[in-house]
């Protein structure tokens, strides 16, 4: 009795010569590149504990002087030579960081929708270097910007608002417009990335090319998105300059932004300018700062990995 081949596609290599396996052929260059990918990845990470172990030391030798509940307090104790509530600062930073992104999220998203989907590869070759050009500009230009046009003529003249002189509205505002490149051209990469067997579909389906771009590619590329607006977010805690010009360097907790706050970033440019002797209570209180920024900003970083996990979706 005759064996019967079993159906289905031909074995690969069937009726050629026998295919050499490749697999353990010794590649010196490879093997030098796979080491120097590996060093870089492991740097990386030493860098990031390094600055973690680097703030630690500092900060407990605040908390050796200071007591925790003095830190973590909305109002500075009256008996204390520090004032280390850290609380006003907190808010400040985040009063500003609000503000910001509601300026630059509908801009830069904007932004992104018509780069991506709207504009003509001419217009798109123009328009996205020109968007970019504002993460160039310097910080300092954006906080007298905001000192000497968004608070006097755009917040008292044209929307004829009461603001002071220096104040947390304007260092949002200004803010946001910093950080919309960063939203716009992040947000734009992941758009063009979308497949364009969706947008096809879509169109097929009988939408039109907003529904498209709202209903199929903008979910489509969430993640993406998502991503982009963190860094955005994350980009706007850390800045100094803006608002240490803008905001201003009273130390308040308030909801009224309207009127000046130092922001944590604030306090820290404003005490290493010389108001802190090395190795005293102020000296250490800044270290203590940073690390409460630090902890903030990978707070918000694990948000975006959990959220991008959440809405990603694989072509």
């Amino acid at each position: 009795m005759n064996a019967t081949n079993p159906a289905g596609p031909p074995r690969v290599g069937a009726g050629q010569p026998g295919v050499p396996d490749l697999s353990h052929k010794v590649r010196p260059g490879e093997s030098v590149i796979k080491a120097a990918l590996v060093t870089a990845a492991v740097l990386s990470v030493a860098i990031t504990f390094g600055i973690l172990f680097a703030l630690i030391e500092p900060v407990i030798q605040f908390f050796r002087n200071v007591p925790l509940g003095d830190f973590f307090a909305l109002e500075d104790n009256p008996g204390a030579q520090v004032g280390a509530a850290v609380f006003p600062w907190i808010a400040a930073t985040l009063e500003v960081t609000a503000i910001a992104l509601v300026v630059a999220v509908p801009l830069g998203l904007g932004a992104a929708m018509y780069l991506s989907e709207y504009a003509s590869p001419r217009a798109r070759k123009v328009l996205k270097p020109t968007v970019e050009l504002l993460a160039g500009v310097p910080s300092v230009v954006y906080g007298f910007f905001a000192l000497t046009f968004v608070t006097p003529t755009l917040l008292n003249k044209i929307l004829n608002l009461e603001v002071n002189f220096t104040n947390l509205l304007a260092a949002g505002v200004v803010l946001g417009v910093m950080i919309i490149p960063t939203i716009a051209s992040l947000a734009e990469d992941a758009l063009t990335a979308v497949p364009h067997a969706l947008r096809q579909g879509s169109l097929a389906m009988g939408a039109n090319k907003m529904q498209t771009t709202l209903r199929v590619v903008l979910p489509a590329a969430i993640s993406g998105v998502s991503a982009a607006i963190v860094l955005g977010m994350s980009r706007a805690i850390g800045e100094t300059m803006i608002v240490a010009l803008a905001a201003g360097s009273q130390k308040q907790l308030t909801l009224n932004v309207t009127e000046g706050a130092q922001t944590m970033t604030g306090k820290i440019a404003q005490t290493l300018g010389g108001e802190a002797a090395v190795g005293s209570d102020k000296y250490y209180l800044l270290f203590a700062i940073g690390l409460t920024l630090f902890f903030i900003t990978l707070a918000i970083n694990a948000i975006s990995i959990t959220l991008v996990r959440r809405f990603r979706q694989a072509y």
